[in-house]
């Protein structure tokens, strides 16, 4: 193995083991929640399926961009990658609806900004 390859492989365990920890805090959360327990063997089964089908839906992500002639992935291939769960997809179309308004009334703030400064009058001396 080459040194790429061993920090290739320490970058993945480091990654797993962020889902592994992350799943544990959702886990422990539910546990509290719901009162029961989670075995340690079942949170590493859930990190391990989540850890695979996040890899999953990075290599859809890359392709659908790339299919499209891209090199940067997009919100729209996000969407795209939602479209087989309905309840996901609609969560994604109210974020992109929410952050499409926010960029708007950003820009309108903009443009008021601008023709404030062009009206301004010159001062008398």
């Amino acid at each position: 193995m080459t040194e790429s390859d061993y920090e290739e492989q320490a970058y993945i365990q480091r990654l797993k083991a962020a889902v592994h920890y992350t799943v544990g805090q959702v886990c422990e959360e539910t546990a509290t929640e719901m009162d029961v327990t989670f075995s340690r063997q079942v949170i590493a089964t859930i990190s391990e399926a989540a850890f695979k089908q996040i890899a999953l839906f990075a290599q859809d992500l890359e392709l659908f961009a790339q299919h499209a002639k891209r090199s940067t992935i997009s919100s729209d291939d996000v969407k795209l990658l939602a479209r087989r769960s309905t309840q996901l997809s609609n969560h994604m179309k109210e974020l992109s609806d929410q952050q499409a308004a926010t960029t708007e009334a950003e820009r309108e703030k903009r443009k008021a900004n601008k023709s404030k400064k062009g009206k301004a009058k010159p001062t008398e001396d």
